[in-house]
């Protein structure tokens, strides 16, 4: 119990405690009063409340729908009669949950200036009723895009008022309740897009009730840490988690120890001083009163994201290099944090229990951190771990894999809510996403099979924008990395200039969650295979990785199946990510990286010369003559060059018997090119325009 309630009881006469319910007063607008419920006397979130808080209390309804906190807005919540009755009832406790009826472009853009002196009157109203009162304002709850002002001004609007509410709590040191973090990724839970039903309502009531008691369920810790972990060298070690408000938590790593008080929303932060891999065991202590979690034999490392879609999910033991892998088992200390989907996006419809868990954010299914064994190893991405593999044997530090990729998933999947909701193109592609072609129909078609049995409308799948972020990559931020490798690309192909906006906004998006704007990202260059826009899709990654920052791409097109999306070749692939991480991450600069890059094109005396960087010597990585190439005239018309009489290398460069406006290679969606340099890393498939001298 907060201790300003607490002194306030002790003042009371022994008799009034004895008898004396201590009131609260639930103030608000639609949500607190129920709107959407079939009963709201019986399910709206006071009513909750007031059953999680017992008999000790008389919890009070002063909801009033459409209710603005402005006092010149288009429904004043002083000029109500739920307000004059909540300053009748004197609370002990008030919980004031307003301004969402303010984002109306009635209210908001022409008295902003008011909102902040209009709320502190009703507070200072409330004290002249009780001195003692406790008052707690609330962040709002959500408000989602398909709210049909959502767009013309009332998500900017909603943003500005949820930080002003923040600086009143602040400034008046008063509790700040936020009722938008547990709700902005349940849109499942806002049929409206405005007002949480009944299992909403519930998650309001459990926050409001840990607020007023301190109670938020004990010591925790987000599952991501556990036994045999491996712990970011040279980067702040950060350890979270919540407890019950108020306690001291204390908390031990190696020699360091850091106690730490828990704020009074539960959550609690400490950050050790980095450290480097040194071949030790460490165990990490966390200790809150009479409560300990105690994880042993972790490790300092290096510790890598690897995500995307089946190419990544794909298994050591359906791949094509089985034996290669398990010879590593005994060779390194590599660890594994494998995050299995609960359901696979299979051609199936999913049951009921499924589909409730996915709604509940339960996609995963639980794992913690494992000593590498063959059995794990097996059923572990195949290029992550080749790519992990090849880091521990040229770094000789234990290495840290956390592996969430999803077959089939999108990359707007994988992107955070607030990025897509502010983003001038993106926004829309959260609008009706089971019908919305920004998003591949394939995608579409697979989500709408899953989830055929689900009778919610707004019934969640792994394809929908947003989904992966929440359930695969929030349960992580926390915890520090070095980079991410990704591997996707499949389920955006029939959009190249739409990936082109989506790819950079979900490295931003990671870079964000981890304050990282630097963090490393690699991925992997669509492979080969009979799809018609795929040499479009493969020259716009390598246009985007020169674009980004701390972004590059390995070849995979030399390894690919006209028919089989997913080919079996893995570890060249993952071996070819770890390259760019040993070249550019860890400055190992004598580490080939790439196979060549063009760099310079020009034409003189009827000949076409293309300079490439990456490349010493260039040749073919079958000895046999180049493959691949096309040249185009005037017209624009490509034509493919007689390479055994027409290109002959020379050191660095490709000179070609005649002049060309335009030369592609690797142009083919299925692809036999064979361009290569002297460390036999490929070229990738590219499209340039010849500069004429």
């Amino acid at each position: 119990m907060r201790k300003r309630l607490l002194m306030f009881l002790l003042v009371l006469p022994l008799l009034a405690v004895a008898q004396e319910k201590i009131k609260v007063a639930c103030i608000g607008n639609s949500v607190t009063y129920g709107m959407t419920h079939k009963n709201p006397a019986e399910t709206s979130y006071p009513t909750r409340l007031q059953q999680l808080l017992g008999e000790e209390y008389e919890v009070r309804n002063f909801g009033h729908s459409g209710a603005t906190l402005l006092s010149k807005g288009h429904r004043p919540y002083i000029n109500l009669p739920e307000y004059k009755a909540a300053l009748e009832f004197a609370p002990d406790i008030a919980i004031i949950h307003l301004g969402l009826n303010d984002t109306d472009p009635r209210n908001w853009p022409n008295y902003r200036d008011e909102f902040y002196g209009d709320y502190i009157n009703i507070i200072e109203a409330l004290r002249e009723k009780n001195p003692k009162v406790n008052v707690y304002v609330c962040r709002m709850t959500p408000i989602f895009n398909w709210h049909r002002r959502f767009k013309s001004g009332t998500r900017d609007w909603y943003w500005q008022i949820q930080s002003v509410i923040e600086d009143i709590a602040e400034h008046g040191n008063l509790e700040l309740i936020d009722l938008s973090h547990r709700l902005y990724n349940r849109p499942d839970l806002m049929p409206d897009a405005l007002h949480p039903n009944e299992q909403g309502a519930g998650i309001i009531a459990k926050q409001v009730y840990s607020a007023i008691t301190d109670d938020f369920g004990g010591l925790s810790l987000p599952a991501i840490y556990s036994d045999n972990m491996v712990v970011q060298q040279g980067k702040p070690f950060i350890v979270s988690g919540t407890a019950d408000a108020g306690k001291e938590v204390t908390v031990k790593f190696g020699r360091q120890k850091i106690i730490k008080t828990v704020a009074e929303d539960g959550s609690w932060k400490v950050m050790f001083t980095p450290m480097e891999a040194d071949g030790k065991k460490y165990t990490l202590t966390v200790e809150c009163g009479k409560e300990k979690i105690e994880y042993k034999n972790l490790v300092l490392g290096e510790v890598w994201l690897c995500s995307g879609q089946s190419n990544m999910a794909f298994m050591v033991k359906e791949s094509s290099h089985i034996e290669q892998s398990l010879s590593n088992v005994r060779k390194r200390d590599i660890r594994l944090y494998d995050m299995k989907p609960r359901v696979l996006t299979n051609n199936v419809e999913w049951d009921s229990v499924d589909l409730v868990k996915l709604n509940d954010h339960d996609y995963y299914l639980p794992t913690t951190w494992q000593l590498q064994n063959e059995q794990n190893v097996k059923d572990f991405s195949a290029v992550a771990y080749h790519f992990g593999a090849m880091l521990a044997d040229s770094l000789n530090v234990p290495i840290g894999l956390i592996c969430n990729a999803v077959g089939g998933a999108p990359a707007e999947s994988f992107i955070d809510r607030k990025t897509l909701e502010f983003h001038p193109v993106l926004v829309d592609i959260l609008y009706n996403w089971k019908e919305n072609d920004m998003i591949q129909d394939w995608c579409r078609g697979r989500a709408k099979q899953n989830i055929a049995k689900s009778i919610n409308s707004l019934q969640r799948h792994p394809y929908e924008p947003c989904y992966l972020y929440e359930t695969g990559i929030m349960p992580i931020a926390s915890y520090p990395i070095k980079g991410a490798i990704w591997y996707q690309g499949e389920s955006n192909a029939h959009n190249v200039e739409l990936h082109e906006v989506i790819f950079p906004t979900l490295i931003n998006s990671w870079r964000r969650t981890w304050n990282d704007p630097e963090m490393p990202f690699y991925f992997v260059q669509l492979s080969s295979i009979n799809r018609p826009s795929w040499p479009h899709f493969r020259d716009s990654q390598r246009r985007l990785a020169a674009e980004i920052p701390n972004c590059d791409f390995a070849v995979s097109s030399d390894k690919g199946h006209p028919t089989d999306v997913h080919p079996k070749e893995k570890a060249p692939i993952g071996q070819r990510l770890a390259r760019l991480a040993l070249n550019q991450t860890y400055g190992k600069i004598h580490v080939a990286h790439h196979g060549p890059t063009p760099k310079r094109m020009f034409s003189f005396n009827g000949r076409t010369v293309i300079e490439f960087d990456n490349a010493i010597e260039l040749k073919t990585s079958d000895n046999e003559i180049l493959r691949g190439l096309e040249v185009a005239d005037k017209t624009g018309q490509f034509s493919k060059v007689d390479t055994k009489t027409e290109v002959k290398f020379k050191g660095n460069r490709m000179i070609i018997e005649r002049a060309a406006h335009r030369v592609r290679y690797a142009w083919q969606p299925y692809t036999d090119a064979n361009l290569v340099n002297e460390a036999g890393l490929p070229a990738s498939t590219f499209e340039i325009e010849v500069k004429t001298n």
